[in-house]
């Protein structure tokens, strides 16, 4: 069974995810279900379909938040030097071809949110970077073909 990494606050918010399905969402698809039985022909009744559909949606998140919180690994961030890059570290990655700095926190892919500068362990970019030193050049294979960065800086990641 293979494990998953996550960072402590990564693991946390889906727990909190998973509650919130099983506790709240699944309790009110439940009564949906039954408000839209009351209303009778239920081939034809479409907030029965609706809820039905969003039924199926929840219990599959359930089994699969269920199964990624079982194989969860949480990486101790204070264990890590920060000396390279690695899970658990924000890096300031630097374009060597148009000079834009890139922040990026590399984290699980559970917990990946590029918007948020998350990016996983899986991305082109944090692989082409794992395992680099401040001052390097990495050459990132990326979907567009081979880019080019430095790594600029390297610090812990504070979730």
């Amino acid at each position: 069974m293979e494990k998953i990494p996550f960072t402590q606050s990564g693991l946390e918010k889906i727990k909190t995810e998973l509650q919130q399905l099983k506790n709240v969402e699944r309790q009110q698809v439940i009564r949906a279900i039954a408000d839209a039985r009351e209303h009778g022909d239920l081939s034809e009744n479409a907030e029965y379909h609706a809820a039905r559909e969003r039924q199926s949606f929840i219990e599959g998140r359930i089994t699969e938040l269920e199964d990624v919180t079982s194989r969860a690994e949480v990486i101790e961030t204070s264990r890590i030097s920060g000396e390279t890059v690695t899970f658990g570290v924000t890096v300031v990655i630097v374009d060597e071809l148009t000079d834009i700095e890139y922040n990026y926190s590399i984290v699980g892919p559970y917990e990946a949110e590029l918007e948020e500068g998350k990016i996983s362990t899986a991305s082109p970019i944090a692989k082409g970077l794992i395992g680099k030193r401040v001052g390097e050049s990495v050459e990132v294979q990326t979907p567009r073909g081979p880019h080019p960065y430095e790594i600029i800086s390297i610090s812990v990641y504070n979730g």
